[in-house]
């Protein structure tokens, strides 16, 4: 059997979010741990790098719903969206298609 990211099987080209206006195939995973730096700060500089990276801004963020327990919707001007397949620590980054 062939799984895929997130468990899925084979090329399935369903996206992983189906919500149509949180619909993200294509990100960047930044992982960032310390304790010291707030919810916020650590959205900020997943931002910075993923425009320096890929030269646009990106406008949506999915954490893992224990990392984002204070965040209201939005992190350093980004949709921050909950999601149990992404890690704890890690914000999955990018562009709503």
């Amino acid at each position: 059997m062939n799984v895929g990211m997130f468990g899925r099987r084979g090329n399935d080209p369903r996206p992983l979010f189906t919500k149509e206006r949180d619909v993200m195939n294509v990100g960047m995973l930044w992982f960032d741990n310390d304790p010291k730096r707030s919810f916020d700060d650590k959205v900020s500089r997943a931002a910075e790098h993923y425009r320096r990276k890929y030269g646009r801004p990106p406008d949506v963020c999915f954490v893992h719903p224990t990392s984002a327990q204070k965040v209201k919707d939005r992190a350093a001007g980004l949709l921050v969206k909950t999601s149990k397949t992404v890690l704890p620590n890690h914000f999955w980054i990018g562009v709503r298609e």
